[in-house]
């Protein structure tokens, strides 16, 4: 029961923590804020959601593996491509603010003359949408590695070794 515990159950709840953080997150946000960003996404957003989940299905994939204990260890292989996969997650706000910057430049570009505030917010939002998909998408893609970690620690102590 303990080796089906430490080799079977804790990985698969380790694995799926980054996953149910990923939606309390998503559920976390007010309505109205969550339905404002879904139905102004731009293809930058698109890229970056789409980029960003990605590497996060591939890191998910990785972690499963690292976590997996063998009696004597545990498969350190993906650690270098968990590794580069988590700071690769450091660069969703800066295509983030790239969209936030093209979203600024376009409000402005737009705007001939006297206009409403109303239609300047309007016209902002591809702005916001850009900072929030590129900072979701880095929160989210740090966590497997992070998971890693201590998961193996965990799984180690459980074991009955004492961690590194």
């Amino acid at each position: 029961m303990r080796r089906r515990l430490i080799q079977t159950v804790l990985p698969l709840i380790f694995c799926l923590a980054p996953a149910l953080a990923t939606f309390l997150i998503a559920a976390a946000l007010p309505r109205q804020a969550r339905h404002f960003y879904l139905e102004r996404l731009t293809p930058l957003d698109d890229l970056i959601l789409g980029l960003g989940g990605a590497i996060f299905l591939v890191q998910m994939l990785l972690a499963w593996t690292a976590l997996q204990w063998r009696g004597c260890g545990f498969d350190e292989r993906p650690d270098r491509w968990l590794t580069n996969l988590a700071q690769a997650a450091e660069w969703f706000p800066l295509l983030g603010l790239i969209g936030t910057v093209a979203g600024i430049l376009q409000t402005f570009s737009s705007i001939k003359g006297p206009t409403p505030q109303a239609q300047i917010i309007q016209l902002y939002a591809p702005a916001l949408t850009a900072t929030g998909s590129g900072l979701f998408m880095a929160l989210i893609n740090i966590l497997p590695s992070w998971v890693v970690l201590l998961g193996r620690d965990i799984i180690r102590s459980l074991g009955g070794e004492t961690p590194p």
